[in-house]
């Protein structure tokens, strides 16, 4: 069995893959406080909860910096192997046509790289999490680039720590367009908004693209847009931890020392 792991800047999402099949997942929080021994005991915790005796390999991919260290710490004393860090050296099989290759996240590439082994390309991926992401990949697999626009929670809880009057809601779409009152409006403003952007920013992409391409929406909070999208979309909510298992295969267990 093998370990993948992704830090986001709101959750540490872990999946434990048999070859390239996710056999189980779960969340922690991301808490760059928190030390090697806190994180060991909650994977340990995890391991012993989906009753995983074994791990043979891992894997992180992380947009977190400052918690590497310590994962890789927590990983070696819980599991006894080295994990490999997603990042310069490391075969993915990525074509990256940025201007600067190195400033693309982990996040992306461990995404990019499922999705060209999943589904139909070109394609046109969003991660919709604390930053809502999204990454375009021509019909030859190669990664053109994108876009990076403020996550919903974090655009929600900024107009409401930024007003007086509204308040901090749940995010889920309202039943109606037209908000009739201050939370359903919010939840339009967020939700649906969020929706219509990513509907505008999908049309222009093609443009570009010259051709339809494949839409895939991941991330924690992808399901809630991807149900009022007017457009055919994929929702892949394991799309990284896929990606990370494809990462470790290519790299047949090799550790990044």
């Amino acid at each position: 069995m093998i370990l993948a792991v992704d830090v986001g800047n709101t959750n540490i999402v872990l999946g434990v893959m048999d070859g390239k099949n996710l056999v189980h997942s779960g969340r922690l929080s991301t808490n760059t406080s928190e030390t090697e021994i806190e994180y060991s005991m909650k994977l340990k915790t995890f391991l012993d909860i989906k009753n995983i005796k074994e791990i043979s390999g891992a894997i992180i991919s992380s947009v977190v910096p400052a918690l590497v260290r310590t994962l890789k710490k927590s990983i070696k004393t819980i599991c006894g192997v080295e994990a490999i860090v997603v990042g310069p050296g490391i075969k993915t099989g990525l074509n990256i046509k940025l201007d600067n290759p190195a400033e693309m996240g982990a996040d992306l590439v461990a995404g990019d790289v499922a999705v060209i082994n999943k589904y139909p390309l070109p394609a046109i991926v969003f991660d919709i999490g604390t930053a809502t992401t999204a990454s375009v990949i021509d019909k030859t697999g190669a990664h053109l680039g994108g876009a990076i626009m403020c996550g919903i929670k974090t655009a929600i809880n900024s107009l409401a720590n930024g007003t007086s009057l509204l308040p901090h809601i749940d995010i889920s779409a309202p039943s109606r367009i037209i908000g009739a009152n201050t939370i359903d409006a919010m939840k339009c403003g967020s939700v649906i908004g969020a929706a219509a952007m990513l509907e505008g920013m999908i049309t222009r992409f093609e443009e570009e693209l010259g051709e339809k391409a494949t839409v895939v929406i991941t991330g924690g909070l992808g399901r809630a847009v991807a149900k009022v999208i007017r457009r055919d979309v994929v929702v892949d909510e394991n799309l990284l931890l896929d990606g990370l298992g494809i990462i470790y295969e290519k790299n047949n267990g090799k550790a990044d020392k």
